[in-house]
């Protein structure tokens, strides 16, 4: 069963004016209002944010409903852009796994996975014992899961009264917010080069391919910034 006290504790840890959940939930009022422009219905947005939940995969599957994509074509789409949740599933299972909680606890919370609950997660885990640190990130998931939820009902009601300009610049505070933190994290050489590099090869690689050149871009940084750590271990 889940350890409601530590479920609480989670769930309440969204709370302050520093939260990335604030951030989130601002992000989430545009993709209300973009989904309501695109011509969603109030249950077909809820149910968008409802079921996949990070804020690019939602703003995927509208441009590929709008623009007439098969149901694969968009299964696949929003599968691609979600693939960049795994490095934080990897980083994160670690402080999570302990031999007394049942597998179904890490099978459901695996659709808490996003930058706001990862972040607050990693700030906070050595405030929580182990066996109980799953039971805490239910409760930081379900949180920004909710956010989310009702961000998205929150600009749908409010489409009306943001234009354009308005929409992109609510979208972009959570990327915006999730590099500030990365800055701030910048302690050891591997994330200090891989920010570094990744912010100057991801407009470099635009020149070749516009698609791509995010991906390529990480791809890249990352792997220079794997190498210079290991060759830099004391």
């Amino acid at each position: 069963m889940i350890n409601f006290k530590y479920y609480s504790k989670g769930f309440l840890s969204i709370k302050g004016i520093d939260s990335p959940a604030l951030a989130l939930g601002v992000s989430f009022v545009a993709i209300g209002a973009l989904l309501k422009n695109l011509g969603f219905t109030i249950q077909e947005s809820i149910l968008s944010t409802f079921l996949t939940y990070a804020l690019p995969g939602s703003l995927v599957m509208a441009e590929s409903m709008f623009i007439g994509a098969s149901l694969l074509n968009i299964f696949l789409a929003v599968w691609l852009v979600n693939a960049r949740l795994y490095p934080m599933t990897v980083s994160l299972m670690p402080l999570l796994i302990h031999k007394n909680q049942p597998r179904w606890k890490y099978y459901l919370s695996c659709h808490f996975i996003a930058v706001s609950s990862w972040l607050i997660m990693k700030n906070k885990y050595l405030e929580v014992e182990k066996e109980y640190r799953i039971d805490f990130w239910m409760g930081i998931g379900t949180a920004t899961w909710l956010v989310g939820i009702l961000s998205t009902v929150l600009g749908y009601i409010a489409a009306d009264y943001l234009n354009k300009d308005m929409m992109i610049g609510l979208a972009i505070v959570n990327p915006v917010y999730f590099m500030c933190m990365m800055i701030g994290a910048m302690k050891t050489i591997q994330i200090s080069t891989s920010i570094i590099l990744g912010a100057m090869l991801g407009p470099l690689f635009y020149f070749v391919s516009p698609e791509w050149c995010i991906l390529y871009g990480g791809f890249v940084a990352g792997t220079i910034a794997f190498f210079v750590g290991e060759n830099n271990v004391d």
